[in-house]
């Protein structure tokens, strides 16, 4: 079973002169001494170093207190998650899971062998509390496919629940000895970098946005990334992946239908109908939890006078019956076929992508070109919306015109790059409408999902009186919604300026 640990920890150059004196550092009241460790690790990637690319090492190591598999996940600067799992003979399907959204279908196998002795020391406090474990490492680095190479270099690892200022502190001693920060963020990078061979050519880098083309290309890029990079945080279940993948995909499908001049449709289409289904998997249960949480708050609102019969425990039967998702399943989605079919589709379409005409003109004519017929869709829906009478046709207008704000909000975030403040000013604007309309339709939701936990109660001889009371707060509430709509829309509507 694999585990998680956060590390923070910052990596230094150091010759032979070894480590400088620490007890000088602030807090610092010992430097421990804990001996010589003898690790030999070695490292997996594909043949072509999709992980090393990434910035995401995979190894088997013996020796120290830690042997086993380890997959490092870069978090931020100084900081990875390291996922743990025990020693075996091939790398464990936990890890393998999280790493397959890179990997595809390429197989991970031995790249580099790392052999380092680790003299390790403590740093203590008053108390002997540890604060960070500090380590001098002697590596010696082989490349599998030939060429080695060794260095001498010092970690600092923050210890568990130290405020990260105190890694400044030692920072500020080790500069002032003249130990440097390493320019490789690990041991493998490098490695890879000290033993590649002279011929080898670094990757090339997305040139800067030019053309419209370039603009779009750019931000769809940008999404493709992100749906890569929170795979394995939705298989580790991390809060909020999901809704953040989910958005990845809505943005990617929004692009193309909005910038459809640039991109030819034809190809993109299917890939936005693969997306489509993809955000509905990744919605299976998210979208029924966030319904039972609205109205499990609700009922906490309630003074106990409002409330008659057993309608907590009502509304949780209710909401175990519909649940629709789980962590499974999504995670046998994330490795089946399908979604690694649109990975690679989306690949392909980014690598060669199938512009028109319009992608080599002005950024600024082509691309505000379409934001401004999306802006113009979105203002015809809520202009259709307000003239309908309050129920069921204004409620579907709204939801349309919550959907066109949306899409006209992506728009302006992919814009932003040609079209500068007004591109942005505009997707403020629009996560206010949103807001607005997201809560008239969650009402509307609401309403329909107590109207069914009032019929259930009925048919169990249960009183309906407490659903009553919640259904009229929520025509309440999106009544005050609808009545702030026209003045928010005339607002936005006068200040936009593109």
């Amino acid at each position: 079973m694999a585990d998680t640990k956060r590390e923070v920890e910052r990596k230094y150059e150091s010759d032979d002169s070894g480590l400088p004196d620490l007890t000088g550092v602030a807090g610092v009241a010992a430097v421990v001494d804990k001996g010589v460790a003898h690790l030999d690790a070695t490292y997996y990637d594909t043949a072509d170093e999709r992980l090393a690319a990434s910035s995401i090492t995979l190894r088997r190591r013996t020796g120290g207190s830690d042997a086993g598999w380890h997959l490092k996940l870069p978090v931020a600067p100084d900081v990875r998650d390291e996922i743990r799992a025990p020693l075996s003979d091939s790398v464990p399907r936990a890890l393998a899971g999280l790493v397959r959204s890179r990997v595809r279908d390429h197989a991970l196998s031995p790249v580099v062998r790392l052999r380092s002795d680790r003299d390790v020391r403590h740093l203590v406090d008053t108390d002997g509390r540890l604060l960070a474990e500090v380590s001098v490492d002697a590596v010696h680095a082989e490349r599998l496919s030939g060429g080695a190479a060794q260095w001498t270099e010092i970690e600092v690892e923050l210890a568990d629940g130290v405020d990260t200022a105190f890694l400044d502190k030692v920072d500020k001693r080790l500069r002032k000895a003249g130990v440097r920060r390493s320019a490789s963020a690990s041991k493998l990078a490098r490695a890879l970098a000290d033993t590649a061979p002279k011929k080898r050519r670094k990757a090339k880098e997305a040139p800067a946005p030019v053309t419209a083309g370039d603009h779009v290309l750019a931000y769809l890029r940008a999404q493709r990334d992100a749906l890569v990079e929170l795979d394995p945080a939705v298989r580790r279940d991390v809060a909020d992946s999901v809704h953040r993948m989910r958005v990845a995909t809505r943005r990617l499908r929004s692009a193309f239908r909005s910038y459809g001049k640039i991109l030819d449709r034809a190809v993109t289409d299917p890939i936005g109908a693969e997306l489509k289904w993809l955000a509905a998997e990744l919605g299976a249960g998210r979208d029924q939890e966030v319904l039972t949480e609205r109205l499990t708050a609700a009922v906490d609102e309630l003074p106990r006078a409002l409330l008659s019969g057993p309608v907590r425990t009502r509304l949780r039967t209710w909401s175990h019956a519909r649940r629709g998702g789980s962590r499974r399943r999504l995670t046998a989605v994330l490795d089946g076929r399908r979604y690694l079919e649109l990975l690679d589709a989306l690949d392909a379409l980014i690598d060669g992508p199938p512009l028109r005409g319009p992608a080599s003109g002005r950024p600024e004519k082509v691309i505000g070109a379409a934001v401004r017929k999306d802006f113009a869709r979105l203002s015809s829906l809520v202009e259709r919306a307000l003239a309908q009478p309050a129920g069921q046709e204004r409620d579907l207008a709204l939801h349309e015109a919550r959907k066109q704000a949306k899409r006209t909000r992506y728009a302006a975030e992919a814009a932003s790059g040609a079209l500068g403040d007004a591109a942005s000013a505009l997707v403020a604007s629009m996560k206010s409408l949103q807001g607005l309309l997201g809560d008239h339709q969650d009402s509307v939701m609401a309403r329909e999902a107590l109207r069914d936990l009032a019929r259930q109660a009925h048919a169990a001889g249960e009183s309906t009186f407490t659903y009553g009371v919640l259904h009229g707060r929520e025509e309440r509430r999106a009544a005050d919604d609808e009545a702030a709509l026209p003045g928010t829309w005339e607002a936005i509507r006068g200040g936009t300026v593109l």
